[in-house]
C-alpha cells in the first residue's frame, strides 16, 4: 500500500496526510501490543476548513462538548482500523508522545503558520513489514523550508491581536488566556483568533465561523482548568 491509497481513504474522513516516515528507536514511537516495533508512522490531520463538514456531521461532534479531543479522534480511529493499524493521539499523558518531533521528521513543516493547532495532527501506526508503506520519498521532503512569516511584509498577525499576544519574540500564552477569560475576550471566542484570521497565508483554507468558535471555546475550556 502506498501513501496515495491512504490519502484517498483519509479524504473520506475529512483528513489529509501530513507526512510519513519509518521510525528509528530515537524517535520515541511506542511499540505495538506484544512489543512489536512499528515499521511506519503516518501523520494525518485537518488542514484549514476542509475537514470541518465531516467532523461537524460525526457522532464525536454531537457528544464532545467543548473539548478538541473528539475532533482529534474523529476519523483517525476509524481510518486506523480500516488499515489494520492503530491510532496515536497527542493527548492522554503524561507522558505525552513527541508529536512535534514527528512532524519535523515526517514533513518538516513545523515552521508553517499555526501548525501547532491542537487538532492539527494525529498518527497512524502501521503494522510492520507486510503492510509497510513506501514512505521513503518523504525523507527528502522533511527538510525544513523557509517560513512564510520571514517574507511577510506587513505581518498583520502582530498588530491584530487586541492584547498583543503575538510578537517577534513569540506567543504570550498568558496574555491571550487572560484576555479570553475576561468579558472583553468574548469577541475572540465568538469570531475566532484575530491574529490567525489576519494571516495572509492560505486565505482559502481559513476557518469558517463555526469552526473558529469551536477551537476558541475549546482553548478557553482548556486554559480555565490549568493548574
Amino acid at each position: 500500500m502506498v501513501l496515495a491509497e491512504i490519502a484517498a481513504l483519509a479524504a473520506a474522513h475529512g483528513l489529509v496526510i501530513r507526512g510519513a516516515f519509518h521510525p528509528d528507536p530515537a524517535d520515541g514511537v511506542p511499540r505495538l501490543r506484544g512489543g512489536t516495533p512499528i515499521a511506519t508512522l503516518v501523520l494525518v490531520g485537518f488542514v484549514g476548513s476542509g475537514g470541518w463538514p465531516k467532523f461537524a456531521a460525526s457522532p464525536e461532534a454531537r457528544t464532545g462538548g467543548k473539548s478538541t479531543r473528539p475532533l482529534v479522534a474523529a476519523g483517525r480511529r476509524r481510518l486506523a482500523a480500516s488499515l489494520g493499524g492503530i491510532a496515536l493521539y497527542p493527548f492522554g499523558g503524561p507522558p505525552f508522545l513527541p508529536f512535534q518531533r514527528w512532524a519535523r521528521r515526517a514533513e518538516g513543516s513545523i515552521n508553517r503558520p499555526w501548525h501547532a493547532d491542537s487538532s492539527g495532527v494525529g498518527a497512524l501506526a502501521q503494522l510492520p513489514r507486510r503492510a509497510r508503506l513506501r514512505a521513503t520519498s518523504h525523507r527528502a521532503a522533511a527538510e525544513p523550508g523557509p517560513s512564510p512569516c520571514a517574507s511577510c511584509a506587513g505581518r498583520p498577525c502582530l498588530s491584530s491581536c487586541p492584547v498583543g499576544a503575538f510578537t517577534e519574540a513569540g506567543y504570550d500564552f498568558a496574555a491571550c488566556a487572560a484576555h479570553i477569560a475576561a468579558p472583553a475576550g468574548e469577541a475572540c471566542i465568538e469570531l475566532g483568533c484575530r491574529a490567525r484570521s489576519a494571516c495572509p497565508v492560505g486565505p482559502a483554507h481559513r476557518y469558517g465561523a463555526d469552526q473558529a468558535s469551536f477551537h476558541m471555546r475549546a482553548f478557553h475550556a482548556a486554559v480555565t482548568v490549568r493548574p
